[in-house]
């Protein structure tokens, strides 16, 4: 297996690892760059954020990437820069290090490289939105307050801050070998179909912790990221379709449009390092009854798209999650992509969880209610963390659809959650809490729905 890359300008070329060896435990014991620190060793706290640059026409960009849940061949073909090399040619310090500099906005520096990183990829791709950015960077001694305005101070000039060595990736012909990572669908479904046994890896953030945490191997892993037609989407026609590679920031970029409450939502879907990497298809794929992106698509009406060899089927999302750990999904059978039939936007996404960022959702819930001269015409309400899967509320739906659109209406219909969901009391939320706030979500959405302001983030006096 030889793996071919930028690093810090420099061409490099891997050969012997492993394919489950990370990013991070490679640049420090095999390059020496110990800049680039181990904190949580699963995505969480950004202290191994690199940048890493796509090949241009891939849309992608530069992105903060979590350097400890990023397996090597994730890499083939691309460019990255760890903290020594974001510097100028020179030995100049880039603009963001030295505003870190200016504005004391280092204290012990162990999480400092993660966030210099986390904000020269964010100013590049001219996103000012520095708590957001921030989200996947801890900071347990400075405060953000001094990083913040080191980041405020440094403008977004091309030809003045950011770095030339954008502009550098591999020859077009890489070369190199790798045990399984397909250039298109088509090659990954005939691979796929003869070796069913095969663990299918897109971005890694959740099967990067198998390996980190689980410590467990592998069988037959095969990358994904160079299935170059899984990445794309179309808007054309009566339908939105995302390829399965599409990324969790690629998709809350894209749907923001149509849908702007579960951008809103996807916006607090893990740190933006994650966000960058995680893809739409693995968030379906992994069956978790606390995925965030499964109940809006299925409050949406979304298709999924399944393949196996030559052979293509779709079913409704919902239709996808049998029970807990299971899926409608076939031996050697992938998630190709998803579909969202066009509509006027009806849809409200609430998480609740204790922390606003970067945090698992205790109860997910998306409500796409249809009203027409006054009375409920269609509902479609999908809950998250209220069952083994992600479920629709089929007898609250029910209570609702053809009844007036009436406070009255939306109390007869709350005590119907009862019978669509037994949730489960853990360590993020008790049963009747889940209950109650399950029914809370709907009051809200129907107080919006009628002009009320129900920000639970703007405070008045």
């Amino acid at each position: 297996m030889e793996i071919i890359f930028l690093l810090n300008g420099e061409e490099v070329r891997v050969s012997g690892a492993s394919p489950t060896t990370t990013l991070l435990d490679w640049l420090r014991e095999e390059r020496g760059l110990k800049g680039t620190k181990e904190g949580c060793n699963e995505g969480d706290c950004g202290a191994c954020t690199v940048v890493v640059t796509h090949t241009p026409g891939t849309e992608k960009g530069a992105q903060a990437v979590n350097a400890c849940i990023t397996f090597l061949p994730q890499l083939h073909g691309l460019a990255v820069r760890t903290i020594e090399g974001v510097s100028g040619p020179d030995g100049a310090l880039h603009p963001i290090q030295q505003a870190m500099i200016d504005e004391h906005g280092s204290q012990c520096g162990f999480c400092t490289p993660g966030i210099v990183n986390s904000l020269v990829a964010a100013q590049i791709r001219g996103d000012r939105g520095f708590d957001r950015v921030l989200s996947g960077n801890l900071c347990r001694c400075t405060g953000y307050a001094p990083i913040i305005r080191a980041a405020e101070s440094v403008g977004d000039d091309p030809e003045r801050d950011i770095p030339k060595w954008l502009h550098e990736f591999p020859a077009d012909d890489l070369g190199g070998s790798i045990a399984c990572a397909p250039e298109s669908s088509d090659e990954l479904a005939d691979w796929y179909a003869a070796n069913p046994d095969a663990t299918l890896i897109a971005g890694a953030t959740d099967v990067g912790l198998w390996v980190t945490k689980g410590l467990r191997d592998l069988p037959k892993p095969c990358f994904l990221t160079r299935c170059w037609d899984l990445h794309r989407f179309d808007f054309s026609g009566d339908q939105m379709r995302f390829g399965a590679m599409v990324s969790i920031e690629e998709l809350r970029t894209h749907i923001a449009t149509a849908h702007p409450h579960f951008a809103d939502m996807l916006d607090r879907f893990a740190s933006q390092q994650v966000r960058s990497t995680a893809t739409i298809g693995g968030n379906i794929a992994n069956g978790s009854p606390i995925g965030d992106s499964p109940p809006a698509l299925i409050a949406l009406g979304a298709r999924l798209h399944l393949r196996k060899g030559d052979t293509r089927r779709e079913i409704a999302l919902e239709d996808f999650f049998i029970d807990y750990g299971k899926q409608d999904r076939a031996p050697g059978e992938f998630v190709e992509a998803i579909s969202i039939p066009r509509q006027p936007d009806r849809l409200k996404c609430y998480k609740l969880s204790k922390r606003f960022d970067q945090d698992i959702s205790a109860v997910c819930g998306c409500f796409n209610i249809t009203v027409e001269g006054g009375k409920v015409t269609a509902a479609r309400i999908a809950f998250g963390g209220m069952a083994g899967t992600p479920k629709r509320a089929n007898a609250v739906e029910a209570a609702l659809i053809g009844q007036d659109w009436t406070e009255a209406t939306v109390s007869t219909a709350l005590p119907k959650f009862a019978q669509d969901y037994t949730p489960l009391s853990d360590m993020r939320a008790s049963a009747d809490y889940r209950l109650q706030t399950a029914q809370n979500m709907l009051r809200r959405y129907f107080l919006e729905d009628q002009g009320t302001a129900t920000n639970v983030l703007e405070v008045s006096v």
